[in-house]
C-alpha cells in the first residue's frame, strides 16, 4: 500500500507515483515546489515511534571514536618506541601521515558522492574490513615502504570509509533543525578517542610491546565496527521519515521552513564548484584542522622531548579531549540557535592562541600551565568538527553534500598534508618543535578570519551564468 498526501495542488492522481522509491524527491525539486513528499510503504520498518536519526547519531558517535582515534590518536604513542626499534627519524614515521591526508582526499571525492547515491552502510562494511586486516598487518612492519604502504594507504582507506565524512554526510541528511546538537553529539566520539585511546594504547605499548598492540588493536576494531555499519541507512525519505523526526503536517509548516529552503536551493557538485564561497571554505578550513593534525602527532614527542615523561604527555591530549567533548553539545546547541560563521572564528582563533600559550608553558618547563592551555585548546576543538559539517551543509544543502564535501576534501587536505612531516622535518633539522608550532597558530587565527568573512553562496547568479549542460544534478 502507498501513502499519498497532497502537495501544494498535487494530488495521488497527478504525482509520478511509478516513479522507484524515493525519487520523487527529484521530480517535486522540478516542479519548482518546496514542499517535497516520498513515495514509500507504509509498513516499513523504520516508521517506529522513535525517529531512527537517533540510533544513527548513536553510531555516528561509535564510527569516529574507532576512525578518528585509530587514525589521529595512536600515532604519537607508536613513535617513540618504532623509531627507536626502527631506527627511523621522525620525519620518516610521520611521512605516513602526509601520503595518509592525500589518501583521504582521494577517498573522500571518490565515495562522497556513493555516500549520497547508496548510503552508509556498503561504504563502511569494506572500510571495515580494510582497517581491521590493515592494523593487524601493521605488527609485521619492518621497513618504511611497508609502513608507508599499510598505514599511510590502507588504514587511512578503512578510516575515510567508515569516518566522519561519511557518518556526517548522512546526519546531515537526516537532520535539518537539530544538525548542530547532531552532529555536535556524533563528534563526541573523536574526543572520546583521545580520553580512552591515547593512554590505553600508551598502556598497551608499554607492556605488550608496539608489535603486539597493533594486533590488538585489529580484533578490537573488527569486532565493534560490524555492528555499527549494520545500523547505518541512507536518508530519511527513503523510509517515509523526515528530517529531524517531522511529520508530514509539520514539514509543510513553519517548523519545516528551514528542510524545505534548504531542499529547494540544494546545490550539485558541479554548481558548488562553480562558486566561489566552496574554494574559501576549503582553504579556511585547511587551514583550521591543521592544528588537529599535527598537535595529535606531535604532542607526546614534544612532551617528553622536554623531559616529561610518556605518561604526563599522553595525559595532555586526554586532557584536551575532555573539554572537547564535553564542549560539542554547547557548541552545537550555539550552532542551531545563532549565526554559525562567528563561532567557527572564535573556535579556529582560540584552537590557535591556545598553542602559542601550550608551547610558552612548555619551554617554561611549567606542566600545570601548559595542561590548562591544553584545555583552552579542546574547547577550541570542540566546535571544529560541527561548525564545518554544519557551514557545508547550510551552505549548499543535503541533497549532494557527499558529493560536494568529498569534491572539497582534495583541495583541503592537500593544504594540510606536508603540515606533520614539515613539523617532524623542522625537528630533525632544528631539534625543536617552538617555530613550526607558531607558524600553524598563525594559521589557525587566519582561518578564523576567513572563515567570518566568507559568504554563502548565490545559486540562482550560479544558474543563469551557466550552460544547460552544468547545472545537470550529478
Amino acid at each position: 500500500m502507498i501513502a499519498s498526501i497532497p502537495i501544494s495542488g498535487f494530488t495521488a492522481a497527478t504525482a509520478p507515483w511509478h516513479l522507484p522509491r524515493g525519487s520523487i524527491y527529484n521530480w517535486a525539486r522540478l516542479t519548482n515546489t518546496d514542499q517535497t513528499l516520498s513515495s514509500y510503504p507504509e509498513d516499513t520498518a523504520l516508521k517506529t515511534a522513535r525517529y531512527y536519526g537517533y540510533p544513527l547519531l548513536a553510531a555516528a558517535f561509535v564510527a569516529q571514536f574507532v576512525s578518528l582515534g585509530i587514525y589521529s590518536y595512536v600515532l604519537g604513542s607508536f613513535m617513540g618506541p618504532m623509531t627507536e626499534d626502527l631506527a627511523w627519524s621522525r620525519a620518516d614515521f610521520t611521512l605516513t601521515r602526509t601520503i595518509g591526508q592525500i589518501v583521504m582526499a582521494l577517498v573522500g571525492f571518490a565515495v562522497g558522492a556513493r555516500v549520497d547515491a547508496m548510503g552508509a552502510r556498503p561504504i563502511m562494511a569494506i572500510g571495515a574490513v580494510i582497517l581491521s586486516v590493515s592494523l593487524y598487518f601493521h605488527s609485521e612492519v619492518d621497513s618504511l615502504l611497508a609502513w608507508w604502504l599499510l598505514n599511510g594507504v590502507a588504514l587511512t582507506c578503512g578510516c575515510a570509509m567508515v569516518g566522519n565524512l561519511v557518518v556526517n554526510v548522512t546526519l546531515s541528511k537526516w537532520f535539518v533543525l537539530h544538525r548542530g546538537k547532531a552532529i555536535a553529539i556524533a563528534a563526541m566520539g573523536v574526543s572520546m578517542g583521545g580520553i580512552v585511546i591515547t593512554p590505553f594504547v600508551t598502556w598497551l605499548i608499554d607492556t605488550v610491546g608496539w608489535r603486539e598492540a597493533w594486533i590488538w588493536l585489529a580484533a578490537i576494531t573488527f569486532i565493534i565496527m560490524i555492528p555499527v555499519t549494520a545500523m547505518m541507512r541512507r536518508r530519511p525519505e527513503d523510509y517515509g521519515l523526515r528530517p529531524d523526526g517531522l511529520t508530514d503536517a509539520d514539514y509543510l509548516s513553519d517548523r519545516g521552513d528551514k528542510a524545505r529552503a534548504e531542499d529547494a536551493s540544494a546545490f550539485t557538485r558541479h554548481q558548488a564548484l562553480r562558486s566561489f564561497s566552496f574554494y574559501a571554505l576549503v582553504i579556511a578550513f585547511g587551514f583550521f584542522s591543521i592544528n588537529i593534525v599535527v598537535l595529535l602527532l606531535h604532542t607526546v614527542p614534544y612532551l617528553t622531548d622536554q623531559g616529561f615523561s610518556r605518561t604526563e604527555a599522553a595525559l595532555a591530549l586526554v586532557i584536551a579531549s575532555i573539554p572537547a567533548m564535553l564542549s560539542k553539545p554547547i557548541w552545537g546547541a550555539l550552532i542551531d540557535t545563532m549565526p554559525v560563521k562567528p563561532l567557527a572564528a572564535i573556535s579556529a582563533a582560540l584552537c590557535g592562541v591556545a598553542l602559542l600559550l601550550i608551547v610558552a608553558a612548555v619551554e617554561a618547563n611549567a606542566l600545570f600551565w601548559a595542561y590548562g592551555a591544553f584545555v583552552l585548546l579542546g574547547l577550541g576543538w570542540g566546535g571544529m568538527i560541527p561548525m564545518q559539517e554544519v557551514i557545508w551543509a547550510s551552505f549548499f544543502g543535503r541533497a549532494h553534500i557527499g558529493a560536494i564535501r568529498g569534491a572539497g576534501l582534495p583541495f583541503a587536505l592537500t593544504l594540510s598534508a606536508l603540515a606533520p612531516w614539515l613539523v617532524g622535518y623542522h625537528h630533525d633539522l632544528y631539534g625543536n618543535y617552538v617555530l613550526a608550532f607558531i607558524l600553524v597558530a598563525g594559521l589557525n587565527m587566519l582561518s578564523g578570519i576567513l572563515i567570518y568573512l566568507v559568504r554563502p553562496p548565490n545559486l540562482d547568479r550560479i544558474k543563469s551564468s551557466a550552460k544547460p549542460e552544468v547545472t545537470a544534478a550529478d
